[in-house]
């Protein structure tokens, strides 16, 4: 009683003693969770391994994170060699508890891409600080609702005034290469990375920035180092914790990029919505010649009359400007690397470009359908190269695939394009270029999930024809003034994950020589 008293008649005492028995029980609330998710986890491994393969090789406590080598690459790399072993799927140990199975034939694919799980929050949330809510990273009816709201911003009919703003954006790009001496070596993936940005902030945004003829652009940077330091969060294990990432040099990077990025978006859109304020809509439809993704975003409204909110239109626009460019920028970089290495079906394509452009500094919409054998080499460029190697799903129940194995409810799965595209089961003769492989009668019979640059089923990318339509018009009007020629100075380029997929340090590196020269 006498301490009961003493407690009570000192407030500061109480409340003090409530707040270390909350954090007690927090704690060991928090502890039970762990320990409970712990414990399901490595039932569920346990449960995958006996029905697939794990590789040799793995470290006893860090698993294959020991394969990754030092930019993440390497990993990647060897799934081919174990699809040629395993055909399928294989297990891939990232740490002691951390297991996901990687998938790489059309039929296992096509089991899991034709449902609508949820993208693994592993793989994918690191990027929740940068991309929050949009579709690459949410889940369930949110999701459903703005994929439905968005969709309308994807109709041909708005898509035919880009292929005007692709040609502008090009042709920017083509003039700096004509102020560079002929036969320089120039870094593909700045020189694409700035192109495609200039053509996003186009034609989502309305924005005419000159990004291209700058020295230097942060955005641009920023979103290089975000992507960095995501792929490199995850492989450090100590940084898959919030507060110790927060606490570290790379969080707090990473925290600069995102505000950055924030800033950016909110900016733009803050003036859009005063512009739309300050005139009707009869006046906006006058004064635009297209709708831009903005528009679609700012106009989108649900069955309820509902649109989208301001947290949620910036998290499109962030993750459009992000996927929209930097993947795009990915699959021209590695299409004109192949091209570059194969003089032969790069002349296929120059030829191409000049019957139907007949020398015009413009692709229009009704030509694209023309450009059949650069059709063929960007697909082919895209099945050696997927601008998105790898994609990650979370199971929302249980899967069971054609064979007859299974995956339980709340397994990671790595659909593992890369390693698809060049599973020897799958493709013949799968490290060669060979553009007709893409011909109707080469395609009629093909899987349809055998080839998905842009994922498939329900979840598939939503910008495809963009990107396509874009990656089609660039590359008929560079090799209808340039001659592109490998930099055999410097090595090969390496395929490396970064989100999308790069080159390996030094980078790719290309001569480019005018036509006229």
């Amino acid at each position: 009683m006498a301490v009961t008293d003493a407690l009570l008649s000192s407030p500061g005492t109480t409340v003090a003693t409530l707040t270390c028995c909350c954090a007690v029980v927090v704690f060991v609330v928090t502890l039970l969770k762990v320990t409970v998710g712990l414990w399901r986890t490595v039932r569920r491994n346990r449960t995958m391994a006996a029905d697939f393969p794990a590789p040799p090789g793995g470290h006893w406590l860090l698993g294959h994170l020991v394969m990754l080598g030092p930019e993440g690459g390497e990993l990647m790399l060897k799934g081919v060699g174990w699809a040629d072993d395993y055909k399928y799927a294989h297990l891939i140990h990232l740490g002691p508890f951390l297991t996901n199975c990687a998938v790489y034939h059309p039929d296992y694919v096509r089991a899991i891409m034709a449902r609508s799980d949820k993208k693994d929050e592993f793989a994918y949330g690191f990027l929740r600080p940068w991309l929050g809510d949009g579709l690459l990273t949410t889940a369930g009816p949110k999701w459903f609702r703005n994929r439905r709201l968005l969709t309308p911003g994807f109709h041909f009919e708005i898509l035919k005034p880009y292929v005007r703003l692709f040609s502008e954006s090009t042709n920017v790009m083509l003039k700096n290469w004509e102020d560079l001496t002929a036969g320089s070596s120039i870094d593909v993936f700045h020189h694409m990375g700035l192109m495609t940005l200039d053509s996003m902030l186009k034609c989502a945004l309305s924005q005419h920035t000159d990004c291209q003829t700058r020295k230097t652009n942060d955005y641009i940077a920023a979103v290089y180092d975000l992507a960095d330091l995501t792929m490199k969060r995850g492989r450090t294990i100590s940084h898959r914790i919030d507060l110790i990432y927060a606490m570290s040099s790379d969080g707090r990077k990473y925290r600069k990029a995102c505000k950055l990025v924030h800033e950016y978006a909110e900016r733009i859109i803050a003036e859009r919505k005063e512009a739309l304020m300050q005139r009707d809509g009869e006046e906006r439809a006058n004064r635009k010649k297209y709708l831009d993704f903005l528009d679609i975003l700012l106009e989108a409204k649900d069955e309820d009359g509902n649109g989208l909110t301001d947290a949620e239109i910036r998290d499109e626009v962030d993750t459009f400007m992000f996927e929209g460019h930097d993947t795009t920028a990915s699959g021209l970089s590695w299409t004109l690397y192949c091209l570059a290495r194969h003089p032969g079906h790069q002349e296929k394509c120059r030829k191409e470009a000049q019957e139907v452009l007949k020398g015009r500094t413009e692709v229009t919409w009704d030509l694209l359908p023309s450009l059949k054998y650069i059709t063929m080499s960007v697909k082919e460029a895209l099945r050696l190269f997927p601008p998105v190697p790898m994609i990650f799903r979370q199971l929302e129940s249980p899967l069971t695939f054609p064979d007859g194995r299974i995956i339980a409810k709340g397994a990671s799965v790595n659909i593992s394009t890369h390693t698809l595209h060049h599973n020897s089961h799958v493709w013949e003769n799968h490290t060669e270029y060979d553009p007709l492989r893409f011909s109707p009668e080469n395609s009629k019979d093909r899987h349809p999930y055998a080839f998905i640059p842009f994922a498939a089923g329900p979840r598939n990318c939503i910008g495809q024809h963009f990107a396509m339509n874009e990656l089609k018009t660039t590359v008929a009007l560079i090799l209808q003034r340039f001659s592109l020629t490998p930099d055999d100075t410097l090595p090969e380029p390496i395929p490396i994950p970064k989100l999308i997929l790069r080159a390996k340090k030094p980078g790719l590196f290309l001569k480019i020589k005018p036509l006229s020269a």
